[in-house]
Formats: C-alpha cells, sequence, structure tokens
C-alpha cells in the first residue's frame, strides 16, 4: 500500500511506535502531523506504544516539542512504565529483587526509580541488581564495548539485569545507535539473567488496548521493527503495519520476502506514517 487512509478505515483504534515511525529522535517523519490529525478528525483513537525507558510525561513532554501535541493522541504507554509498575508493585519476577540498584543509563531515565524506595548503588558490588537503560551520555551509543567492564563487574557481582527499553538499536538522525536491549542481549550471553518488559513482550498490550479502548479485533498495532513490533503485535493477536521508515532500510518490494522469513505477516507494508 503506498499511504495509510484506506487502511484506517478498517480499524477504530491504534497502537503507534514512536521512533522510527513517529520520529527520528530529532523530529516527526513526513506526513506524520497530517496523518495523525486525520485520524483524530475520523474519530479514531491513538495511542503510543514505545519501548522508551522512561515514563509517559517525559515522552508526552517530547512529543510536544516536535509538534506531536496531546490533541493528536490519547495517550503513551512505554516500557519504562512498565518496569516502574513493576518495581513499584513487585510482582512476578521483580518480587525477589532486592531494594539496592545500579543504574546503567543516562540520568534522564531516573523517573523509572527515583520516586520509590530503592537505593542507587555506585558500584555494582554492593547492589542487588542492575536496571539498564541503555548507553549512559559519557560512553555514548555507538560502542558496546565501552560498557564491557560495567557489564563484567555486574556479572562478577551475580546480579539480575532489568531491561527497560529491548530495543536493540535505532535510527537517530539517519544515525545507527545501540539501545538498552543490546546491553541486554550481550550480557545475557555471557551468562546474566536478563528481566525484559515492552514489546515483543504480549503483555504490555493489555494496558495498552485498555487505554485505547478498542477491540483488539479492531485495532491495529503500527511499527517499524520486526522484532519488536510485529512480532509483538502478532503475539497478543492483533493486527499490524510494518513502516519501512525506520531501523529496515528494504525497497518496498523486498519487505514481504522479509517478512515471510521471519514468520511474520502484517496486514499492511507501507513507506512511512502517512496518509
Amino acid at each position: 500500500m503506498s499511504g495509510f487512509g484506506a487502511l484506517a478505515q478498517a480499524y477504530d483504534g491504534f497502537i503507534v511506535d514512536l521512533w522510527g515511525v513517529v520520529h527520528d529522535g530529532f523530529a516527526p517523519y513526513p506526513g506524520v502531523l497530517d496523518c495523525l490529525a486525520r485520524l483524530k478528525a475520523a474519530g479514531k483513537r491513538v495511542v503510543f506504544l514505545s519501548n522508551a525507558p522512561r515514563r509517559p510525561h517525559g515522552i508526552i513532554k517530547m512529543l510536544a516539542s516536535m509538534g506531536v501535541t496531546p490533541d493528536l493522541h490519547d495517550g503513551v504507554m512505554s516500557s519504562g512504565e512498565a518496569v516502574h509498575l513493576g518495581l513499584r508493585d513487585r510482582t512476578e519476577e521483580f518480587a525477589t529483587l532486592g531494594k539496592r540498584l545500579y543504574h546503567l543509563g543516562p540520568p534522564r531515565d531516573r523517573d523509572v526509580f527515583d520516586t520509590l524506595e530503592y537505593q542507587q548503588a555506585a558500584d555494582p558490588a554492593v547492589a542487588d541488581f542492575v536496571l539498564n537503560t541503555g548507553p549512559d551520555d559519557d560512553l555514548g551509543p555507538h560502542n558496546p564495548d565501552l560498557y564491557r567492564p560495567a557489564l563484567e563487574a555486574c556479572l562478577k557481582a551475580n546480579l539480575p539485569m532489568i531491561c527497560a527499553n529491548p530495543d536493540l538499536e535505532v535510527m537517530k538522525g539517519g544515525e545507527r545507535i545501540i539501545c538498552a536491549g543490546y546491553l541486554a542481549q550481550l550480557y545475557e550471553a555471557d551468562g546474566g539473567r536478563v528481566i525484559q518488559r515492552g514489546k515483543p513482550d504480549a503483555a504490555i498490550y493489555q494496558p495498552t488496548l485498555a487505554m485505547l479502548g478498542t477491540a483488539p479485533s479492531r485495532t491495529l498495532a503500527v511499527g517499524d521493527s520486526l522484532r519488536t513490533d510485529i512480532s509483538g503485535a502478532q503475539a497478543a493477536g492483533i493486527d499490524s503495519c510494518w513502516v519501512l521508515s525506520g531501523i529496515h532500510a528494504l525497497h518496498p518490494e523486498q519487505a514481504p520476502a522479509e517478512a515471510a522469513a521471519s514468520g511474520l505477516n502484517p496486514a499492511a507494508i507501507l513507506p512511512g506514517f502517512a496518509w
């Protein structure tokens, strides 16, 4: 398909990824603001579902600074929020965690835990678990080897890792950068235990659908990643639309075979999230 307009008529609600679909880390992609405005004018509901390792209020503020204002959507759910709730309620795997955490990530992601009753440890040796929100501002998002010493220290301390962003990488202004999921993959490959929240786990679609208020059969998920967005929607029993504006730099004619090779069957494939 060449545009989102015809596809939009078949659904009442849309679960839309952010990075790679709505924006590139700096600005919205061409046609996105118009597409969101047309969906709202048609009475459709839109909730953003992001693997961002922070809570929704900060994401909403960041989106508004790009022109994606609150009147264009019906809310945000994030992997950071799912981790926050897990830490707060100490449900499932979070129930056995101690109260001292080592934070691997930038200060802007502290809202995942800074209002909760946890102590931040300066050294993995005195922590109970490591909270991984991704590359920090000092070492940067390009060379994973720079994080080996911290990961090895966490392994030596036998710390379980909470990963607040399952993404391996994203495109930022045309540049490929690593995310928390990449560091978690390295940690797990070396024998570390990793607990993740976010796409492609089907569980995160439950609160997202509750926010959206539409039936799963009348809901479409829109994403740029086969591994997280399209796979997650399929696991949740929701139709999906794969857009090629993000990490998969494919010609549209190549995309169906690429999806099939991954065992995925999106309802539609588009160049981008534009009407």
